[in-house]
């Protein structure tokens, strides 16, 4: 599961009033929920995209900072999508996840990945460092 930040200034709820709408708008109908960190988060078991097998994403809430949007896609084999000929929804399996988490959050690509490159930076420790 990985959590996305949400652009500076900006909240998620202020951002999507309606996780559960935004969900089904991009992945397909919910199936079922799944409790993660004490939030309880939407799952497609069948995504309307063939690419994904398995889609859960919501809300992740914090008492003490700012809430975090959560997202777990799993894919199915590659080899497997492209056997059935579903060449093109492969493509539109990176844009759907792209805009969902660009809409959710405010930050492009770009953004979130510097993003988790600082928060890597930040957990290393140098070995001379106490």
């Amino acid at each position: 599961m990985r959590e996305y930040k949400m652009r500076r200034g900006e909240y998620l709820e202020e951002r999507v009033e309606d996780m559960e709408a935004k969900i089904e708008e991009f992945f397909g109908p919910i199936t079922d929920t799944e409790t993660y960190k004490d939030s309880e988060l939407y799952v497609v078991e069948d995504p309307d995209n063939p690419v994904f097998s398995k889609v859960t994403a919501g809300t992740v809430e914090y008492s003490s900072k700012k809430d975090k949007l959560a997202l777990d896609i799993e894919e199915r084999p590659a080899e497997e999508v492209i056997a059935e000929g579903h060449v093109e929804a492969a493509e539109e399996a990176v844009a759907l996840k792209n805009d969902f988490l660009e809409e959710s959050t405010g930050r492009d690509a770009k953004a979130r990945r510097d993003s988790m490159k600082r928060s890597v930076e930040d957990d290393e420790v140098p070995d001379d460092v106490a």
